[in-house]
């Protein structure tokens, strides 16, 4: 693990700085608007085709009056017992109006699925681009389960939100204000009554819904939490088990979930009271109404037909206050989800204010180079200067170190006044203590972090003078921590370069001496390895990331403790392949084991960061320093 990663897994529990609530809703409307923006002709289908819908409805009761006081309230006076050819006109006319209401009702939601999925494909892709253009100190101060919480809990609320919540808002809107209109054309009388109620339940709405709002912000907040805790401990099982701390992961688990419980519950409980409240409350509403349309009626201001209508306009009513009052739940919660992804959006990429580029070259007897777009197995510096003309420097790994002094926080220093250098094809190796700054002079190398204080420079040319990635593919590593991504043995390998021929990689294996093992795999080269290669061993494991550092070709090669995973017989057997890989590259070493580093050039022995010794194997050994100490075995590097 990485120091900046040890130095965070304390806090890295509470993840990227959660909302408690969306800071700014009308910002983030308009910002999912704008990935909305190519579907407006859609979205305006689909605005019409709710106000089809709802008016359809609103239609088919009003129809009720007619019905009533136009027909049957006539034909129940004169005794009559046939239907009339007017009365079944109307009758086919309100059928056609509701199927009308529920093809506009089906095509409002199947376009809304397509706008969503694809709304949400965009989002995905910009969160996902911008996650790979983030600093690596991004990632050691954030827990994976935080960032597999958007994908998983966040972007799929706003799915749901975008597919179907804002659909049926708007629908009830519309039926809102369409029923309150024609309530009013009806009957004012019956309406005040009405709009008094209303009032009265949307106080009670608005402060249970201020409950809950909150209470869902702390929830996500706190999922993300046992999400990243999860992740982390499946990642961590067999250390948990050699340990035998399975009770006290438990324990702490216990204590992150009884928290996301308590908001959970707390959420869940006023959401869960609000719709029984409301729909009780708007059985009071419609008792009120009927005794005062009834009242009404008898005195001869309404007739019978109004009243029932006005009675069903009223339960009509209820059902859309209630969903929208359901609905605000979930749009604040997919807001406060999205206001999380764009968080993550709106970080600070990675600063490449490089300009100096890497491109193959061939070089003749003059020693002139010549830039050529096909690989030579030679590279040069390409810098455009002012003036317009080009400068070549051959890329040749000599690296500088002058001054360096580095903390990955500030007032904690890592590394103190650093200065070093290494010739072309010099091997040079770094011992010392664990968090004595090795690692970090290799994160420092390939501009994971950028120097605050000196320079170090490459052929010459400072480092931040030079393109991020081509620096990057100017150098491979091994880390101690080997990754391997779902595929084959092959694909593995040649992920180092990815224009390498099947018989670059086996040539690469077997560089590494990693062809026997592969070959013995049940498909060898085409074995299909997952779960980051889970069915090979560590060292198994570790050879193939060596053979991927050598497939690179890189002029300068960083290898992090590449052979601490493997035993001693095996270290024996790779051990002329890794002096065939490190050949004529500048080769930086971090290893606790002196062999790793016996045939160095030159051996830094570092402690607290600073370097306290400095020359081979035998010139330290003479001192009798601190690295004597650790030859002899009379002081741990640990």
């Amino acid at each position: 693990m990485s120091k900046p990663a040890r130095e965070a897994r304390g806090p890295m529990r509470d993840g990227p700085k959660a909302m408690a609530k969306p800071s700014n809703l009308g910002d983030t409307v308009k910002r999912i608007a704008r990935y909305m923006k190519d579907e407006k002709w859609l979205l305006v289908i689909v605005f019409f085709a709710i106000i089809i819908s709802s008016l359809a409805n609103i239609i088919g009761i009003s129809a009720l009056q007619i019905v009533i006081d136009d027909f049957l309230h006539p034909m129940l006076e004169s005794g009559a017992d046939k239907l009339t050819g007017d009365f079944l006109l109307v009758i086919g006319g309100v059928g056609i109006v509701y199927i009308v209401g529920v093809i506009s009702t089906y095509a409002f939601n199947r376009i809304m699925v397509g706008v969503s999925t694809r709304t949400l494909y965009k989002i995905r892709v910009d969160l996902f681009r911008k996650m790979e253009k983030l600093p690596i100190k991004f990632y050691d101060t954030t827990t994976h389960g935080n960032l597999m919480s958007l994908y998983t809990n966040d972007i799929d609320t706003l799915r749901q939100v975008l597919s179907n919540t804002i659909t049926g808002f708007l629908n009830s809107l519309i039926t809102v204000v369409g029923v309150f209109t024609m309530m009013i054309i009806f009957s004012w009388q019956l309406t005040i009554i009405v709009v008094v109620m209303i009032y009265l339940m949307m106080l009670f709405v608005k402060f249970i819904g201020g409950k809950s709002a909150s209470f869902f912000m702390q929830q996500q907040k706190e999922l993300g939490r046992v999400n990243g805790y999860i992740e982390e401990m499946i990642e961590g099982q067999k250390v948990i088990k050699v340990f035998s701390r399975q009770e006290k992961v438990i324990e702490e688990f216990d204590a992150l979930n009884e928290e996301l419980r308590k908001n959970a519950t707390k959420a869940n409980v006023f959401a869960n009271i609000l719709m029984p409240i409301m729909i009780n409350l708007s059985y009071v509403l419609y008792a009120f109404t009927a005794m005062a349309g009834g009242v009404l009626a008898i005195k001869g201001f309404l007739t019978i037909g109004t009243v029932i209508v006005f009675l069903q306009y009223t339960r009509t009513l209820s059902h859309p206050i209630n969903q929208i009052s359901q609905q605000m739940n979930s749009v604040l919660t997919a807001l406060a989800g999205a206001e999380r992804v764009f968080g993550v959006i709106d970080q600070k990429p990675e600063v490449d204010d490089g300009h100096i580029t890497m491109v193959p070259v061939e070089i003749n007897e003059q020693n002139e180079m010549k830039e050529v777009n096909y690989r030579t197995g030679e590279f040069a510096w390409k810098e455009l200067k002012e003036d317009g003309t080009v400068h070549y420097t051959h890329v040749r790994g000599n690296v500088v170190f002058n001054g360096v002094t580095f903390g990955y926080e500030e007032n904690k220093t890592v590394l103190k006044n650093i200065s070093l250098y290494a010739k072309p094809g010099q091997k040079i190796a770094f011992v010392g203590s664990t968090g004595a700054g090795k690692t970090t002079i290799t994160n420092l190398i390939n501009r994971f972090y950028d120097v605050p204080s000196g320079n170090i420079s490459i052929d010459g040319i400072e480092i931040n003078k030079i393109k991020k990635a081509d620096l990057r593919r100017s150098l491979s590593m091994v880390l101690q921590d080997t990754h391997l991504f779902t595929g084959t043995v092959m694909e593995n390998i040649r992920y180092g370069r990815l224009d390498a021929t099947d018989e670059e990689v086996i040539a690469a294996a077997k560089l590494a001496n990693a062809d026997t093992f592969i070959r013995h795999l049940e498909n060898g080269y085409q074995t299909v390895l997952k779960a980051d290669g889970s069915s090979l061993s560590q060292g198994q494991r570790q050879l193939l990331a060596i053979a991927r550092a050598a497939i690179a070709e890189t002029p300068i090669l960083i290898l992090d403790e590449a052979t601490s995973s493997i035993d001693t017989r095996t270290e024996k057997l790779i051990q002329k392949g890794m002096d065939r890989l490190m050949e004529g590259k500048t080769s930086f070493i971090i290893a606790h084991r002196l062999s790793t580093v016996r045939s160095a050039k030159a051996i830094m022995v570092l402690e607290h960061g600073e370097i306290i010794e400095r020359g081979d194997h035998d010139q330290l050994i003479e001192q009798k320093g601190r690295y004597y100490e650790l030859s002899a075995g009379l002081f741990e590097l640990t």
